[in-house]
Parts: structure tokens; sequence; C-alpha cells
């Protein structure tokens, strides 16, 4: 039996499912997450399934999620998507459930889970669910096309990431062959309040630049409270840097009110999820996250960025 068969057959088996995603969304994690959701209520529709998390309102567009109860566990079937590690998961209960499903697409560093579905080479965990779904024969609806589209386009930034398959622009075009307003969403996603914009100034007005395009900003609490950024918010400029044609790899320091540092890193073509963890992080190749508890630890990271681009270029 393939795993695509052994993750039907335990839906199957099971009366309520809940499904997980990673901590702070993006539209992939909301995406993959709520897009199974619509694919196991329309084929399921006497099954209980359920979407768990903290509600973004920066992405409240998408998908809200369900109000969850500790007894909707008891005998559950538990899903995870679009989540690298346990310590990411959004709403810890995901381990009160009877059976854990993974479902992902980053680097399978931490395999949690009785049953896993990891392709590393597919561009988004809404690419796996899409891929999944077609191949054992579940109907979509435009619901789950719409937020599972959502997710494929957040994470292939809009078709322009390395990770753009052939089989991705394949189960994409499948996916607008659905009823939902394309153009709307592709609005939506390309657009930002005015004070993202003026934030996406200041990133090009401090932005470092080594010799070699290694990149770094920094976002202090008092820079966001400037401009009235929330953390959540400031990921609107996480591709900011690349889009200056010299730099290759950046990192966004992002301060946190318990005084540490988030930090967005970013390449063009340089592996660097290595160095993400090195910092108590992790992520793809080409996008990841990672942790810094000191002025010092920024040093550090942003040198170990230049030291990879240095060895890279040259």
């Amino acid at each position: 039996m393939t795993v695509f068969q052994a993750i039907l057959e335990k839906i199957k088996a099971y009366d309520t499912i809940i499904i997980h995603r990673h901590q702070r969304p993006d539209p992939d994690a909301i995406g993959s997450q709520v897009g199974l959701k619509e694919i196991l209520k329309t084929n399921f529709p006497d099954k209980k399934v359920l979407a768990t998390g903290i509600n973004e309102p920066t992405l409240s567009w998408i998908a809200e999620m369900d109000e969850v109860a500790y007894q909707d566990y008891e005998g559950a079937l538990v899903i995870v998507t679009d989540t690298a590690n346990t310590p990411r998961i959004d709403d810890d209960r995901y381990s009160k459930g009877d059976f854990l499903i993974k479902i992902d697409h980053h680097p399978n560093d931490d395999a949690y889970g009785d049953l896993l579905l990891v392709d590393t080479t597919a561009s988004s965990a809404s690419e796996i669910v899409t891929d999944w779904a077609l191949t054992v024969g579940l109907a979509l609806s435009d619901a789950a096309a719409r937020v599972l589209y959502n997710g494929i386009v957040g994470d292939t930034g809009r078709f322009l990431f390395p990770s753009t398959t052939a089989k991705t622009l394949h189960i994409a075009a499948k996916l607008r062959e659905y009823d939902f307003d394309f153009s709307a969403m592709a609005r939506r996603m390309d657009s930002f309040p005015f004070k993202i914009a003026k934030l996406q100034g200041y990133v090009f007005d401090n932005l470092e630049v080594d010799e070699n395009g290694a990149a770094r900003v920094v976002l202090t609490r008092k820079v966001l409270d400037d401009f009235n950024v929330s953390d959540a918010e400031s990921s609107a400029i996480v591709g900011t840097p690349g889009r200056i044609d010299t730099v290759q790899s950046w990192a966004i320091f992002v301060e946190q009110p318990e005084g540490h540092y988030r930090v967005r890193l970013r390449s063009k073509s340089i592996v660097i999820n290595e160095i993400a963890k090195r910092h108590d992080g992790g992520g793809h190749p080409l996008a990841s996250g990672a942790n810094s508890y000191s002025l010092e630890e920024n040093d550090q990271i942003y040198q170990e960025i230049k030291d990879t681009v240095a060895h890279a270029t040259h």
C-alpha cells in the first residue's frame, strides 16, 4: 500500500479529523490545512473535520480557524500540514489524538507522527495535498481549489522560486479549472498597506550589503513601532532585499517583545538552511528561519552568511 493510499484509509477509519499547521502561518500553511479540510468535507460529509490554530489577522481573507474543544481529540485522527518540527506546530494538543499524520515539504529532520508524507521536491504542502487528493480519486471543491491555489502561489513566490516544477504548474492548472476569483486573489496577494510601503523604504535605506551580495537589515521594536507594523505584518518585506540585483542572500532580524530576534533568511541560489539549523531554526535550502538571542549572535549569523556567499562566489 502506498503512503497516499494509507492516508486515505486512515481518514476513512476516523469520524473526527483535526488538522493543524505551523505557528505564524503563511498562505501555504493555511492553504494546505484548510484545503485538506474542504476536500474531506466534500468527500466525507458525515465526518467532523476541524482546522485549529490561532487566527492570523493578515491572512483572515484566506480562511479562519474553527473552535476545537479538548474532547474533540478523544479518538480523533490528527493531521499536521506544512510543519517541519513539533515545536512549530500551532496548538500543542496535536499529540492528544489517537493517530498522527505529517504532511510536509520541508527537510524531514524531525520525523514525528505515526504516518508521514514528506516530499521535499514539492513546491508547497498545498501542492502535496492537491496531488494526494487527485491521485487517490477524491473530488475537489471550488473552496478547496481556492485556498490550495493560494498556498502554491504563496510558497512559489508567484511561480518565481526554483521550487516551481513542471508538476507544480500542472497541479496549479488543475486547480484553476475550478470556480474562484483568481484575479481578486492575485491582487490581494500582490498588495500591501501604505505603512508596509514605507517600511520597504526603510529597508532599502538601511540595508547593509557586502561586496559579494550578502545583506542584512535589523528591524528593532522602535522601528516596528514607528511604522506601526506588527511582527506578522513585517513578513511582507521579507523578499524586499532580493529585488536588488546584486543581493544574493540576506537576513532580516526582527526584534521580539522578549528581546531576542526572529531571523528570516532568504537566498536566490546559495543554500542557507544549514545556517538556520545552527541557530535554533531550519527550513528550506533557500528560505529558512532562525532565532538570535543577542546582538553578538546577530553579527555571527551575518558573518556566516557572508562566508557562505563568499565561498560560493569564488
